[in-house]
């Protein structure tokens, strides 16, 4: 059976380093994870481009909610473009209009993404129902749902993660994500079946916030591998 993958949201350089040393399998590169997670700089995703693991760019234009004007999908589609052209292996990003998916502008963003992957972020927890995003993702081209199941962490969402896994089937992988660490991952990949996990393994003591710890994310590869 193939070990579930790692993924580890960043938001600096050395947080990255971190958990690339860690053993991450993929990096989500973002900006200000304080607010959730920004657009990153034109000259992180140049760089990023050159790491040894696959890098996903978050594409939002600003913290709040995921509804988004006319004019921030242009700037969107943009910073896609952007990704795009480093090399960068895919981008994240989500849209929300009344309570649903914003079907318009994320097929806006999806045609701008091209070939890249694409995983559809943790907009889909802000729905009444996130198991009705399946069908919409899979239709969008995205590659995978990251999702906490409409709850605070994915361990409280658990049930409603392993409900969508199921009706996913395996057209999209669905991605626990939200209060992962070393002494939960492995107890929500049994309860959900997913085959990735998502994590952010920030020291809680370190100089500056949001800090990527290498030994947390050992410590994350090693339970996912048990």
């Amino acid at each position: 059976m193939t070990r579930p993958l790692l993924e580890v949201c960043i938001d600096s350089r050395a947080s990255a380093m971190a958990a690339i040393r860690g053993g991450a399998d993929r990096i989500e590169l973002c900006a200000a994870l304080s607010e959730g997670g920004v657009t990153p700089s034109a000259g992180f995703m140049r760089e990023a481009a050159s790491w040894p693991v696959p890098v996903y760019a978050m594409i939002r234009p600003r913290g709040g909610d995921f509804t988004y004007s006319d004019a921030e999908v242009a700037i969107m589609e943009e910073d896609i473009a952007f990704a795009r052209s480093c090399g960068l292996a895919g981008v994240v990003f989500g849209a929300a209009l009344g309570g649903a998916l914003d079907t318009a502008g994320l097929r806006r963003l999806g045609q701008a993404a091209g070939t890249m992957g694409m995983t559809l972020h943790r907009v889909v927890d802000t729905l009444p129902d996130p198991t009705a995003a399946i069908s919409a993702a899979i239709d969008f081209g995205f590659e995978r749902i990251l999702t906490s199941g409409g709850a605070a962490t994915a361990q409280t969402g658990a049930a409603t993660i392993a409900e969508m896994v199921a009706r996913a089937n395996g057209r999209i992988s669905i991605m626990p994500g939200a209060g992962v660490t070393p002494e939960n991952a492995a107890g929500i990949l049994r309860k959900t079946n997913a085959s990735e996990i998502h994590a952010s393994c920030t020291h809680k003591d370190a100089p500056m916030p949001r800090e990527t710890d290498p030994a947390l994310v050992r410590a994350l590869v090693a339970a996912i591998d048990a």
